[in-house]
């Protein structure tokens, strides 16, 4: 399943002496690419994380983004949408 996964900071968190939180927090995300979960991830113009990820289900991309250091230290969330494959063609053409 693709799942959207958009990084929304928390508006309250303290961002100070996070230099190593932030290195750990890349190193996760790299090792959730080399697992092949991770496919892509990108900025939008708010300069938010959008990830998007291949996991078996909603949940696991839940626990995936849970496991993330930012995550767990309070400073963001992500905002996930599953994605289907699109249908509207038949609708479209009647078929």
């Amino acid at each position: 399943m693709k799942i959207l996964a958009i990084e929304k900071e928390v508006k309250s968190a303290d961002w100070s002496n996070t230099e190593l939180l932030l290195g750990e927090e890349a190193r996760h995300v790299f090792e959730m690419y080399l697992s092949g979960k991770l496919r892509e991830i990108y900025f939008n113009e708010h300069h938010e994380a959008v990830l998007l990820l291949e996991t078996s289900d909603k949940q696991e991309a839940l626990d995936l983004l849970d496991s993330l250091p930012l995550v767990k230290s309070g400073k963001i969330t992500f905002e996930i949408t599953e994605l289907r494959p699109y249908t509207g063609f038949q609708r479209i053409l009647n078929m």
